[in-house]
């Protein structure tokens, strides 16, 4: 079975499935975390086999989010446990998945390159012009979900995220670190 009949099944699932008050975990998250390990398939030429296992887990890290908010990613490996051999994917290619789905949990701790670009990906947006639009959905979010209470509990919260926030591969490092190095820098001077 083909990743194609994979990639419709899962984005079925997430567009009738994800709660709609995840304003920042909705289906663009996943397409935009999906997009970003892509350029870095072709940057760094992942052979084809690491590449589906990359895709794979791209698509699914999010979904246990369906399920429960705190812990999704445990919850998307259970799944993808449950699914995946139904697409013809192996125990160990499962295995390969579930480490790089787990390896976006915060604090992220990658161990292997897949592991670090989905890491990578899943916050690309930190080092990007999108830091703050994309940031302002996450806000909403966190506002539905009473992880912060107001603007300042949530500046709070980003400051000492991206104090602690490190990029893993090559390319973040040099080309999206120094823009959060920035972003980083205007809200310690606005909020503290």
């Amino acid at each position: 079975m083909s990743f194609r009949k994979l990639k419709l099944f899962l984005i079925t699932k997430l567009k009738s499935d994800l709660p709609a008050n995840l304003t920042y975990h909705g289906l663009h998250h996943t397409m935009e975390v999906l997009a970003v390990c892509n350029q870095y398939i072709k940057r760094l030429n992942i052979n084809k086999q690491d590449a589906r296992l990359l895709r794979t887990a791209a698509l699914i890290h999010d979904i246990g989010i369906i399920w429960q908010y705190f812990g999704h990613e445990e919850a998307a490996v259970e799944y993808a446990y449950e699914i995946l051999p139904n697409f013809d994917y192996s125990m160990d290619e499962i295995k390969i998945i579930d480490g790089i789905i787990m390896a976006t949990k915060i604090p992220q701790q990658p161990k292997t390159i897949l592991e670090m670009i989905l890491c990578d990906a899943d916050l690309d947006y930190l080092g990007t012009n999108k830091f703050f639009s994309t940031g302002d959905t996450l806000y909403k979010e966190f506002l539905a979900y009473n992880v912060v209470q107001d603007e300042v509990g949530w500046n709070q919260l980003q400051i000492k995220f991206l104090s602690n926030h490190s990029y893993h591969t090559e390319f973040a490092i040099k080309n999206r670190e120094p823009k959060k190095k920035k972003y980083l820098k205007e809200l310690m001077l606005k909020w503290n």
